[in-house]
């Protein structure tokens, strides 16, 4: 008989018995659980569980008994078959080392997912998309058009049926219309000078101020600009001795290395919203 790799991923009001019943029912359909991790936040009064598992055959009968299970404990829950490969769209605009990143983790297979587009308001990263085999849209953006443009984003992402759109450094304020429609399903990148050093070349105001630590942020796109669920941090220390170019190139290693852990979290399904926060589990 085939088995089959497959992630169940839950929160539901805490009470007692959640992991005895979820265990008992994946045992009683021939599963071997593989890894599980859980945690219960006193604050919201939420339990929160990701089970990968080994399943014989499909997982349709799993689901039907889940369904059943989950409406005893009023969970949310997602079973997800951990062989498929996410759909990735990326977007982009003029700093590419963010796309150039995710580009060789999937292309070498250290990112489980695909990519199966790439977009931007600019015309700079056609050939680096090219080079990969991966679909480039230059769809350039004007206050007068950015409702059509955006329009052309979202059938993009259905036509190509994608999983996660990653905002690789792509400096255009997305819509509250378009946030509401990708909801749980863009992640965003920036560093963490936030609110201070707003706007263009936020190093170079953080090297005029002296700044000591420099860091970037991965969440979850929201209306409320830079602002929603935050998925991944990092730090690194800096110093007087540095220039505004160096603590540019230590930004965006950092930058780089944030957004695709985030990306790595969302796509092996191992974070789960706790309200305005996230659960992350490693």
């Amino acid at each position: 008989m085939q088995h089959n790799d497959y992630i169940l991923t839950l929160s539901c009001p805490d009470r007692t018995g959640i992991v005895y019943r979820v265990s008992g029912l994946l045992f009683e359909l021939g599963c071997n659980i593989l890894d599980s991790q859980q945690f219960g936040d006193e604050e919201t009064g939420r339990f929160f569980l990701r089970v990968h598992f080994d399943l014989p055959g499909d997982a349709e009968a799993l689901r039907a008994k889940f369904a059943s299970l989950a409406a005893d404990y009023g969970m949310d829950w997602q079973i997800h078959d951990a062989r498929q490969k996410p759909r990735l769209l990326i977007m982009v605009s003029k700093q590419g080392h963010c796309l150039n990143d995710l580009l060789f983790r999937v292309g070498s297979g250290q990112l489980h997912a695909e990519i199966a587009a790439i977009v931007s308001n600019h015309n700079d990263y056609a050939g680096l998309a090219a080079s990969y085999g991966i679909p480039f849209h230059h769809l350039p953006v004007t206050p007068e058009t950015k409702a059509a443009q955006e329009q052309q984003v979202l059938a993009l992402v259905e036509r190509e049926r994608i999983d996660l759109v990653v905002l690789a450094r792509y400096m255009q304020i997305l819509s509250a219309d378009l946030c509401r429609a990708l909801a749980g399903r863009a992640i965003n990148i920036h560093h963490s000078f936030l609110p201070s050093f707003k706007g263009a070349r936020p190093y170079h105001q953080a090297h005029a101020r002296g700044v000591k630590l420099i860091g970037a942020t991965a969440h979850y796109v929201t209306s409320d600009l830079d602002e929603g669920p935050i998925i991944e941090q990092d730090i690194e220390r800096v110093d007087h001795t540095m220039t505004a170019q160096a603590l540019t190139q230590v930004g965006s290693d950092i930058e780089s290395l944030v957004l695709s852990r985030a990306v790595r979290s969302h796509v092996e399904h191992r974070i789960l919203l706790n309200r305005n926060k996230t659960v992350v589990f490693r």
